[in-house]
């Protein structure tokens, strides 16, 4: 609860506390669905009882402390994706503009660090809650994506190399894209990104459904301790 009031207490007063709890919990059920998780499976996995987690994806009760560290936990995020600063003068401009500097990192929900995927993709949608979403990914200098980092997905993605040179894996085939390029895939193809270049490299890219899988979340948290601590 005390993330939700200092957020409350930020927009000035009980219409602020209101808009935070309702954003709170407009949060939970958008990536709730993200990751492709039913209310019942949430429940389960946080110890936080269906009646309860719908009143709060519906923001009809502020939710404690604790459950918002047990949904985290169980969707696989740090607390901090729930609570991203979106400054506006007015309700339309809160809910639907990113400004550049409040861009979230999408890292954090692939449970993995920039190093460690070759890339950092930036949010620049809104929500995660419509139809697609759309990113831009960035890429350091001789940035190298993992072997096992082939993906296949569900629906399809576009993207559009903004600067620099991207290599990109379709199935078998490598194929080197520059600024001004674009590919669009059904996301059943194998594919990979990567950059080896000695120059930064940027790509914007949409993607439909909205698919982020918290077993992948899991599965690098995991890896990520067992390095650290092995």
């Amino acid at each position: 609860m005390a993330q939700i009031e200092e957020i409350g207490e930020r927009d000035g007063a009980a219409g602020g506390q209101e808009r935070s709890v309702a954003a709170f919990g407009l949060e939970v059920r958008q990536l709730r669905k993200a990751r492709r998780m039913t209310l019942a499976e949430l429940a389960a996995a946080s110890g936080v009882s269906v009646s309860h987690l719908s009143a709060i994806e519906r923001g009809a009760v502020n939710a404690s402390l604790d459950k918002v560290n047990r949904l985290a936990d169980a969707l696989a995020v740090p607390v901090a994706w729930f609570f991203t600063r979106r400054p506006g003068e007015g309700p339309l401009e809160r809910a639907h503009v990113v400004r550049s500097q409040n861009r979230r990192n999408l890292n954090l929900l692939y449970g993995e660090t920039s190093d460690e995927s070759g890339y950092t993709d930036w949010l620049l949608s809104s929500t995660i809650g419509g139809e697609f979403y759309f990113g831009v990914s960035e890429y350091a200098p001789r940035s190298e994506t993992r072997e096992e980092d082939i993906v296949i997905r569900d629906g399809e993605q576009h993207c559009l190399v903004l600067e620099g040179e991207i290599e990109l894996v379709l199935r078998n085939e490598v194929i080197v894209l520059r600024a001004g390029d674009s590919y669009s895939i059904p996301g059943d193809i194998p594919h990979k990104t990567s950059n080896h270049g000695e120059a930064p490299a940027r790509m914007i890219w949409v993607n439909s459904p909205v698919i982020i899988p918290k077993d992948c979340a899991l599965e690098n948290n995991a890896l990520a301790r067992s390095e650290r601590t092995g």
